[in-house]
């Protein structure tokens, strides 16, 4: 092993779990420090999905510590989030999830017009208990996050961050509960990745340490700042993921 490719991915992968503590997005940073490693993309994406999993339960340890997660909400989301990646980590091995990225860049950007028009919200929580309808359709959300996740995987984060605003959750409490739904997603994921034996576990498990020290940085320093952070942060991370999925879009099939 070379020492400078491990201590690369042990610094991005910090960087990248410091982000993606909150808001999700990391794959931004994590994924193409892997990649420059080497390795194919499909193991880039599996081991990815190791390192992020050590991430993802380190974020969300803290911000259940913190009382910024609503364990009756999310308690019984775990087993849709975790069963929907599966699922949409298997239809990836068939179809090329290429196609989605015209839908996801339309999405991410009308999740991105309706945070800046609304200027209020997500700065205090109002979550009351769904009604019947709502909460069936609010299941159906995070059970397609979650195999989108799996599917495709830029921008859960966000979608998840969103789906919790939506129903009157502030900033910091819907972070909280969309981590604790990602790691669903992420160990979902990188089942079946193992099954496929699609995970270098050195690198993994390397940049796995640095992404538990990432994201307990970035998750306390998260409550600390408070909604307000949160609220910037996602509304960057989301304008990079637009920008990010843009670019390959029209790399891959404009030139």
């Amino acid at each position: 092993m070379d020492i400078q490719i491990l201590l690369m991915i042990i610094v991005f992968g910090f960087l990248a779990a410091f982000i993606d503590s909150v808001v999700g997005g990391g794959g931004l940073i994590s994924i193409p420090a892997l990649l420059a490693t080497g390795m194919h993309p499909a193991i880039a994406l599996g081991t990815n999905k190791l390192a992020s999993s050590f991430g993802s339960l380190t974020s969300t340890i803290s911000f259940i510590r913190s009382r910024n997660v609503d364990l009756r909400v999310v308690g019984k989301l775990f087993p849709l989030s975790f069963f929907g990646s599966i699922c949409g980590a298997t239809t990836a091995t068939y179809l090329p999830p290429e196609y989605l990225k015209p839908i996801v860049i339309v999405m991410l950007s009308i999740v991105l017009i309706y945070t800046l028009t609304k200027k209020e919200w997500g700065n205090e929580s109002t979550y009351t208990k769904l009604t019947p309808k709502k909460a069936f359709l609010f299941v159906f959300v995070i059970t397609f996050i979650g195999f989108y996740d799996g599917f495709l995987g830029g921008g859960t984060g966000s979608f998840l961050l969103f789906a919790f605003l939506m129903i009157g959750f502030d900033f910091l409490k819907a972070a909280g509960n969309a981590k604790f739904l990602n790691f669903a997603s992420n160990i979902g994921a990188l089942l079946l990745f193992i099954i496929l034996g699609k995970v270098n576990y050195v690198y993994g498990l390397s940049m796995g340490v640095s992404m538990i020290a990432g994201s307990y940085f970035g998750s306390q320093f998260a409550i600390r700042k408070g909604v307000s952070y949160v609220k910037i942060l996602f509304i960057v991370i989301t304008v990079l993921l637009i920008g990010k999925n843009a670019v390959d879009f029209v790399v891959k099939h404009l030139l």
